[in-house]
């Protein structure tokens, strides 16, 4: 699963990555938690009936539109690729809402024996090894609550990992490549299909990962900090006092 992402590169780099039209300016985050407002970018069509990329801001959690009351709902954060186009949650936003979430990096834990003191979660954080921002799939969905009330959430497309990820984790997000923005993003049913076919894992040499502190456990810590790579002698000394990871809530809209 994805529970933690960052996002640190410059406005300028990350328009120039997505191609969205706008300028929207927005501060780095190094510690971006489930419930909080995330970028994602997604096609809408323009009142001349043309199509642009749009940074939209979102809630990560999705909320299917069936929901009568989203506190009787469980947070969905991430959905299974694999059986995404059979839940009814799911499957309409997969064939017309697609989406890509904005990042350049994101966190998984290691669980079980490692090198802290056995039984913590050990903290890694997880980026391309270009160092230009991670395209994650989505699916973004609009809720309309019983007075009117209207909340646009999205989640991420989880798949099994490959190689590289497997040694700290089963699942990993689903890594959307420049050259198949158009595809995903698409919202013909002629590239439904075509698309689909994209929710698979990352190619063994696009990512790399490294340890990290367990300061990213807790959502108030959001810094440059704590994406330092742990050095040996940290590690060390670090492996009695390892922090539990806080369950990932971070503010409502």
């Amino acid at each position: 699963m994805c529970g933690r992402y960052a996002i640190t590169l410059p406005p300028e780099a990350v328009k120039s990555y997505f191609g969205y039209v706008g300028n929207p300016n927005f501060p780095p985050r190094t510690n971006i938690a489930p419930t909080q407002p995330v970028p994602v970018v997604r096609l809408e069509r323009t009142p001349d009936g043309q199509s642009a990329r749009q940074f939209r801001l979102v809630r990560w959690g999705f909320l299917p539109p069936f929901v009568k009351d989203p506190k009787d709902y469980p947070l969905v954060i991430n959905a299974r690729s694999e059986t995404a186009a059979e839940k009814a949650s799911f499957r309409n936003a997969l064939r017309r809402r697609r989406c890509l979430f904005i990042a350049d990096a994101f966190y998984e834990w290691q669980r079980g024996p490692a090198p802290r003191k056995p039984g913590t979660a050990t903290p890694f954080l997880i980026r391309r090894r270009d160092h230009v921002p991670l395209a994650l799939a989505g699916l973004w969905e609009s809720w309309m609550g019983p007075n009117g009330e209207e909340l646009e959430t999205a989640c991420i497309l989880t798949t099994h990992a490959n190689g590289l990820i497997s040694a700290i984790h089963d699942r990993m997000p689903v890594v959307i490549e420049p050259e198949n923005f158009v595809t995903w993003l698409s919202l013909d049913d002629e590239r439904d299909t075509t698309a689909q076919k994209l929710m698979r894992p990352a190619a063994e040499n696009v990512l790399e990962f490294f340890e990290i502190g367990t300061a990213v456990n807790k959502v108030a810590n959001d810094g440059p900090g704590i994406q330092e790579p742990m050095k040996p002698v940290e590690r060390a000394e670090a492996a009695p006092a390892a922090a539990p990871l806080e369950d990932p809530q971070g503010s409502l809209f």
